[in-house]
């Protein structure tokens, strides 16, 4: 399905800088600093965006941000994806299903000429209301305990080796119910790290309701959005989630779980079972 020829691109490079103290002394460093690169994304021949992303697990990008975009429904939706790399920016072109194509292009003519919203082909701000995100179907919940968050939370700095070279990208997880790691995708936007996931869980075909996912960032309404929509009913979030987050996840019965530490956290949606452990929506 996939044909890949980014694999040149790597996502850090070495820079030099100048490290200073306040009281005047300074040295010469070379730091390693994650590469930031524009994502060239056609459905066919239509160009649909310019993503900003780090030039790694760019299928999984591709699946995910389809799916969380609404233009696709289901994997197999996707017929083809092409990656290439072209004058230090990846180009990724797919293939989609008919009906789907169709539909991604009546929806580019309701958005032309759109700008400042921050969430695209929406008609109007009543639209957010309407429009449910999960487009999968739901598995039951699994449960998952306080001590499984707590697991996942232990296990998340480990496994972000992008972030240990560079300290400047965001990580989205995938936890079983027991809390251990499954699946780490990091990015330099928090956003696309979800994305990355998403696509994974798709294309490893793993029910994200069999665990829940962890996001090194704030939890905002497109991360809400973005976990429901691939059918997640648990979001652990490291900082603070925003008021239409909350209340994004409450109409769509998903348990957030913000302000995250290794001592404890904040169930700002969903309800703490103490005496079995579990967190019920």
């Amino acid at each position: 399905m996939t044909s890949d020829k980014s694999a040149s691109l790597s996502p850090t490079m070495p820079t030099n800088a100048r490290a200073f103290t306040y009281a005047g002394a300074s040295q010469p460093i070379t730091r390693t600093i994650p590469v930031e690169t524009p994502v060239n994304i056609l459905y066919g021949n239509q160009p649909f965006a310019v993503m900003m992303a780090s030039p790694q697990d760019i299928e999984d990008f591709c699946v995910g941000f389809s799916l969380t975009e609404g233009i696709i429904d289901r994997l197999d939706d996707i017929r083809a994806i092409e990656i290439e790399t072209k004058d230090k920016a990846v180009l990724a072109r797919m293939s989609i299903a008919a009906d789907k194509m169709q539909r991604l292009l009546a929806r580019s003519r309701n958005m032309m000429g759109r700008t400042g919203c921050g969430l695209c082909g929406i008609e109007d701000l009543a639209q957010l209301k309407r429009d449910q995100a999960a487009r999968v179907a739901l598995d039951p919940a699994a449960p998952v305990s306080a001590a499984a968050i707590s697991r996942a939370l232990q296990q998340l700095e480990a496994m972000q080796p992008l972030n240990a070279l560079t300290h400047a990208v965001h990580a989205a997880a995938f936890a079983d119910v027991a809390g251990d790691l499954v699946l780490v995708r990091e990015d330099v936007g928090r956003h696309n790290a979800l994305d990355k996931l998403v696509g994974a869980l798709l294309r490893k075909e793993r029910s994200a309701a069999a665990g829940f996912v962890v996001i090194s960032s704030r939890a905002s309404f497109e991360m809400v959005e973005k976990a429901a929509a691939v059918g997640a009913h648990t979001l652990v979030a490291i900082s603070a989630p925003t008021s239409l987050a909350i209340e994004r996840a409450r109409d769509l019965a998903l348990t957030m779980i913000a302000v995250a530490r290794h001592d404890g956290a904040i169930a700002f949606t969903g309800e703490l079972n103490i005496l079995t452990g579990g967190l019920a929506a």
